[in-house]
């Protein structure tokens, strides 16, 4: 079982990764760079959440052996004693079932800490702005990206130029490499400490709330009319802003023919733009028009990329607003039906709008099953999850507050960990510490999903995510993971630096090297600034950053505002359109359906009554068919009969000559219907 723990998590985790990624991105229409960057930095952030815990427990069973054992110890490190089940007079020890063998995890830590921090700070700003060019080539592409990420770089160098000029400035102070990578080290994780605790804070107190709010049918129902109206006014201006820029394109493609030398980067343009725009421009397009440099004026290639930058931006953002409206759709008339159903004495769900697709026969989810989840089970699983999460944040909340205090324990965690220590208990050790930091990480990752910077940043599900909000996503992960860990680690008192213990540390600590280098940090910073995660969370509780959005003009959902209340009747009054659009919809094809059902037969049984008198009419039928092949060949002959007549000329119609021999003809009209 050496290792074996290690491994298993290894392709969990690049699975879990891979599953939410496919839930964002769209696989068939992103590009491939930016699919991989963005994977690649999730799965290593997921993989530092997960394999924390074994670390933990592998250093935790060294320290027990070192505090029963000394001697015991310095054969385990000079050695690698063998495990087996070792008995002393105060000891009995067993080899954890996640042991990782000695060796492993500094350079499993080195890999995965070093090559996310090189995507974070270097690759995925790089491959942001490529993606985001509305360049036509790759060299136009890189040069667009490097001119935007000067100024982002130049500020790191600048940050770290001042930590080591603040380092330089002390004589008892050699700068090693090791130093040099501590002060690098230090500084991407204070940046990542300071976001940090905001998103923390916040998360803390919203996620146990959504889940309340979750139980509370109308509360729910409220909120979705409000969401509706609100994305009902931002699809309105998708298909505004997208209708102005297809109308610029049809201007510049009217204006740059075929053989005109920009016109390749005009296909370019048109294949990104939806398949309707296109047809339209293509049957308003002449080929065989030639262009004329002396009489119009063609854009540059410069207006073109910004041109083609608009149009990838316009039909993204259109069709994500188009999928958003249909989900919520569905999610406004579910909850309606929720609220219909719970007066409902039969205990059977009745859908407005049943689904069309047939329900599998191993599925249990029937009528009754489904009634007594959505209309009675389910609002009390919310409200006991809820209280649950309420309790773990408060711990967490706790524990932020006093973890630097290590006589006494105050910390929860830290006291839920010494304790399994002393029991020996390795399994309740890993699991303590994965529930933790899983509870944390989802804190923290769920607010990153869910916070929106206008249109710029933000992770829409069911594919309909831009390349790069996906890519900013994975450059927070990598910078907000590490400082998670560390923060975690002094949650339990396993940090050296910041509880001031002499324990056996981590190896994924001593990748991040000593923080005594900058003792002000270590000794202030990172101690006390977790601290305002309290003041946040008051903050999100009484929802102070949502009310100062509404005051400076951002539409919120706020109970006792009037503009709130006009928004959900707005959002009450379009939901109600659609299903009366709907139900002319489905009436419509009710109506066909009938239709065809009674009329269908009446046709069989004229095919079968026809099929009877086929027997009868055998001559006429033969009759037919001669006259219809002799009808053929007739026609046949006449055709060739056209081709082979030369063609006339009119000045020959009108000469005496042909006026003669016409009126000679004319005597024989009386008998020109004979053979009919």
């Amino acid at each position: 079982m050496s290792g074996a723990a290690l491994g298993i998590e290894i392709v969990v985790v690049f699975f879990l990764a891979l599953f939410l990624l496919h839930r964002y991105a769209d696989f068939r229409k992103q590009q491939r760079m930016v699919l991989f960057g963005t994977l690649l930095a999730w799965y290593l952030c997921f993989l530092i959440v997960f394999i924390l815990p074994l670390d933990i427990s592998t250093v935790s069973t060294i320290a027990l052996i070192h505090h029963q054992n000394p001697i015991l110890s310095i054969l385990f490190f000079k050695k690698h004693l063998t495990w087996m089940k070792m008995v002393t007079s105060n000891l009995v020890c067993y080899k954890p079932w996640s042991y990782i063998p000695d060796g492993i995890m500094p350079v499993f830590w080195r890999v995965v800490y070093w090559t996310s921090q090189c995507l974070t700070w270097l690759l995925l700003p790089f491959m942001q702005s490529y993606a985001r060019s509305g360049g036509f080539s790759i060299t136009g592409k890189i040069k667009t990206a490097l001119i935007e990420n000067a100024i982002y770089y130049g500020t790191y160098l600048l940050i770290f130029g001042s930590l080591l000029i603040y380092v330089a400035v002390h004589p008892q102070w050699h700068l090693s490499w090791y130093e040099l990578q501590t002060i690098g080290i230090t500084a991407a994780n204070t940046w990542g400490l300071f976001l940090l605790v905001l998103l923390l804070g916040y998360g803390l107190v919203e996620i146990p709330r959504s889940y309340w709010n979750a139980s509370r049918q109308g509360h729910l129902l409220i909120k979705t009319y409000f969401k509706a109206a609100k994305l009902m006014t931002e699809k309105a201006d998708a298909e505004e802003n997208l209708e102005d820029v297809m109308e610029e394109v049809r201007k510049v493609q009217e204006s740059i023919k075929y053989n005109h030398p920009l016109r390749k980067y005009i296909d370019t343009i048109l294949r990104k733009c939806p398949v309707e725009y296109q047809e339209k421009m293509g049957r308003n397009m002449d080929d065989y028009e030639d262009f004329d440099d002396k009489q119009n004026t063609y854009p540059s290639e410069k207006n073109l990329v910004k041109l083609h930058k608009q149009v990838i931006y316009a039909v993204q953002r259109h069709n994500r607003t188009h999928v958003q409206w249909q989900i919520l759709l569905q999610q406004a008339m579910h909850l309606e039906d929720v609220a219909k159903n719970e007066t409902s004495s039969a205990h059977q769900f009745v859908h407005s709008f049943p689904s069309t697709e047939p329900t599998s026969w191993l599925s249990p989810y029937t009528p009754t099953v489904e009634w007594y989840w959505e209309c009675l089970l389910r609002q009390w699983f919310y409200r006991l999850l809820a209280v649950l999460l309420s309790l773990f944040s408060v711990g967490v909340v706790w524990s932020e507050c006093t973890f630097f205090s290590t006589r006494p324990v105050l910390s929860l965690f830290a006291v839920f960990i010494q304790l399994a220590e002393r029991d020996y208990n390795y399994l309740y050790i890993e699991m303590a510490c994965f529930i933790t930091i899983f509870f944390l990480c989802t804190c923290v990752y769920s607010t990153v999903f869910r916070i929106r910077v206008f249109n710029y940043y933000y992770l829409a599900s069911h594919h309909q995510t831009d390349a790069y909000s996906l890519q900013f996503s994975g450059m927070l992960f990598c910078r907000l993971t590490p400082p998670l860990c560390l923060n975690f680690l002094g949650l339990i008192h396993m940090d050296s630096a910041i509880s001031h213990q002499l324990k056996e540390q981590t190896a994924y600590t001593s990748i991040m090297g000593s923080m005594r280098v900058l003792s002000f940090i270590a000794n202030g910073f990172y101690i006390y600034y977790p601290m305002l995660i309290l003041l946040l969370c008051i903050a999100t509780y009484f929802s102070l950053g949502t009310r100062c959005l509404n005051l400076l003009g951002f539409q919120q959902f706020v109970g006792d505002n009037e503009m709130t209340s006009d928004l959900i009747d707005e959002g009450k009054e379009l939901i109600r359109r659609e299903k009366r659009k709907r139900q002319r919809t489905e009436d419509g094809e009710n109506r066909r359906r009938e239709w065809k059902e009674r009329y269908g037969n009446t046709r069989e049984d004229t095919a079968r009554n026809r099929n009877r008198n086929e027997a009868a009419e055998m001559t006429e039928t033969n009759y037919s068919d001669t006259y219809s092949r002799t009808g053929r060949g007739t026609e046949r002959d006449s055709i060739e009969l056209l081709e082979d007549a030369e063609p006339l000329d009119f000045n020959v119609l009108h000469s005496p000559l042909y006026l003669n021999k016409y009126l000679s003809m004319s005597s024989s009209r009386s008998r020109i219907f004979d053979d009919v």
